[in-house]
């Protein structure tokens, strides 16, 4: 079960990671209103959400307002979901934990920087390192994040299993 777990997660890694070359090899203007569209959608979602009431301008200006940070913030997603999909991958490996959440890390990171060096070759766009770094943050995050969760599952579960065996 295991096994094909991680033969799944490393056949998504591979799939994600086209994914985020598909979204980097959009020109500026493509990848500009496919952002603006996403945080207006977005704003227009919270207004709506909390009864707002805001009108079209307003709404217009507080997407503008954040949409660096919502950029952001999808390149640290789209990088720390690959990183926890290598993590998985690698584990088939039956590295000892922390070996493999640093080379889940540092694959990823060494993804973004080859995805920031393709956007130099895409009209409009510019490989960044501070990008490099933000995508690599989120690597860190996603995988911490993961690890986090798995260990209160297995904590759970084993709490749980040992109730079990008392009761009996």
């Amino acid at each position: 079960m295991m096994r094909a777990v991680r033969t799944a997660a490393g056949i998504l890694a591979l799939f994600w990671m086209c994914v985020i070359f598909a979204f980097s090899a959009q020109e500026q203007e493509e990848s500009s209103v496919v952002s603006e569209t996403f945080t207006y959608r977005m704003v227009r979602s919270a207004d709506s959400l909390f009864g707002l009431s805001w009108d079209d301008e307003k709404l217009h200006a507080i997407a503008d307002a954040i949409e660096g940070y919502v950029r952001k913030a999808a390149h640290m997603t789209e990088f720390g979901i690959l990183a926890v999909l290598l993590y998985v991958w690698l584990g088939k490996w039956e590295f000892a934990k922390p070996k493999t959440m640093f080379l889940a890390i540092l694959m990823t990171a060494l993804y973004a920087a080859s995805d920031e060096t393709h956007q130099l070759f895409v009209a409009g766009r510019s490989g960044r390192v501070t990008d490099v770094m933000i995508d690599s943050a989120g690597a860190v995050l996603g995988v911490f994040i993961f690890a986090g969760v798995e260990k209160c599952i297995i904590f759970l579960w084993n709490r749980r299993r040992s109730r079990g065996k008392e009761l009996s």
